[in-house]
């Protein structure tokens, strides 16, 4: 398990990870940005675990193995341009094979761009940007799932501790 002594900072991780990787994306919003943060403020506590405890699932945004190759498999390979510009954005050249996703515990650009592949790939559209309520619920529904361990009042409880 890699662990870290302390949390990313709220506004640097917004500033300096999340929004500057949607704007070049092209799919930034202020929803997009707040739902990142509290998928991160509650899936690593804001990049302090890296590595799930006891299981599979890989950086700032605990995205499991399983559902980084399948975003690539059956999204991403349907969508070549953003594949492409994601690629890019991210820092691989354009001939590397699709990175590993050992890469999303070291490479924050490619674990924040694929959260939001993985949100753009649902069809409800994303809550209001200050409805934590809305955002916490379709993270749950959306990302955690119903079998997944976390509780909508836990994702409010994180985004709230660490937005500060």
């Amino acid at each position: 398990m890699a662990t870290f002594e302390q949390a990313i900072p709220a506004e640097k991780l917004r500033e300096e990870i999340i929004k500057p990787t949607l704007i070049a994306l092209g799919l930034y919003n202020q929803a997009a940005e707040n739902l990142l943060f509290g998928t991160c403020a509650h899936e690593s506590h804001c990049g302090k675990y890296v590595r799930q405890v006891g299981g599979p699932a890989l950086g700032i945004y605990q995205m499991e193995p399983a559902t980084y190759k399948d975003l690539w498999t059956n999204f991403l390979k349907y969508k070549l341009d953003l594949a492409s510009h994601l690629l890019e954005v991210c820092g691989y050249r354009l001939q590397d094979a699709i990175p590993p996703a050992e890469d999303l515990v070291t490479n924050v650009k490619l674990s924040t761009a694929m959260c939001r592949i993985h949100y753009l790939r649902v069809k409800a559209p994303l809550p209001a940007a200050d409805d934590l309520a809305g955002l916490a619920n379709y993270w749950k529904k959306y990302y955690n799932t119903a079998l997944g361990k976390g509780t909508v009042k836990q994702f409010i409880q994180d985004y709230e501790r660490f937005n500060i």
